[in-house]
C-alpha cells in the first residue's frame, strides 16, 4: 500500500529530520523529479549537481541536514536567517532560485556518468536564456569544469556569460566535501554576494 503520489506508506519523518531513508524509500525517492525553485527577475539562481535522495524524497532542494547551503547563505548574508531545506521557496522572495545541473536523483553526485553531466550542461544553458538570471552561481567546481568543457575553471568568477547571466562557481556546499570547513565555505559564498552588489541582510 502506498501514500500520496505513489510514496511508500511508511514515509514519515522528513529526511531533513536525520531519519535515513529505508530501502524502498531509497528507490522510490530515485524516480522522483524535483521541481526548479524559479521565478522571473532572479538576481541569482544557484545550480546544485543533482537532487540527493533525501530531497527527493521530502520534495525540497538541499533537503538532507548535513547539507551546508543553508548555514552558507545565512552566514554570508544572503538570507537573514537561517532556512533549512523545508524552507526553500522563502529563497525566491530574496530574487534566488535552486536549479539543479542534472535531474536525475542519487545517493552521491558519483553516480552521474560524464555524459550525463554534459549534457546538463547544455540543458542549463537553455534554461538560463530563459529565465535571464543576473547570476548563475554553479555549487560544485568539478562539475562545471566537465558541463561547461573548462578543465582549468577555478572557484570564483568565470570569464564566460550566458546571454546577459554572469557565472560564478561556488564549493559544493555537501557536508562530503572536507575542502570547504563551514567557515570558508560561508568566505566564497561571501565573495559572490559582495561582487553582486547585494547588502548583507543580517548584521549578526
Amino acid at each position: 500500500m502506498s501514500g500520496a503520489e505513489g510514496r511508500p506508506a511508511r514515509f514519515g519523518t522528513s529526511p531533513a529530520g536525520g531519519r535515513r531513508l529505508s530501502d524502498g524509500e531509497r528507490a522510490w525517492a530515485r524516480t522522483r523529479e524535483l521541481p526548479d525553485l524559479v521565478a522571473d527577475g532572479l538576481v541569482l539562481l544557484l545550480c546544485g549537481i543533482n537532487p540527493g535522495l533525501g530531497s527527493a524524497a521530502a520534495g525540497h532542494h538541499f533537503a538532507n541536514a548535513g547539507n551546508r547551503l543553508w548555514p552558507a547563505l545565512h552566514r554570508s548574508g544572503f538570507t537573514p536567517r537561517q532556512l533549512s531545506g523545508s524552507e526553500d521557496h522563502e529563497l525566491l522572495s530574496f530574487g534566488i532560485g535552486i536549479t539543479s545541473l542534472v535531474a536525475r536523483p542519487t545517493a552521491r553526485a558519483g553516480e552521474l556518468t560524464p555524459a550525463e553531466i554534459r549534457a546538463g550542461g547544455q540543458e542549463l544553458r537553455a534554461r538560463v536564456r530563459r529565465l535571464s538570471p543576473a547570476w548563475l552561481a554553479m555549487l560544485g567546481i568539478s562539475a562545471y569544469r566537465t558541463a561547461f568543457d573548462a578543465p582549468d575553471a577555478t572557484v570564483g568568477p568565470q570569464d564566460i556569460t550566458i546571454g546577459p547571466t554572469r557565472v560564478w562557481v561556488l564549493p559544493n556546499p555537501s557536508g562530503l566535501n572536507a575542502h570547504y570547513p563551514p567557515r570558508a565555505l560561508a568566505t566564497e559564498f561571501t565573495r559572490l554576494r559582495e561582487a553582486m552588489g547585494l547588502p548583507r541582510r543580517h548584521t549578526g
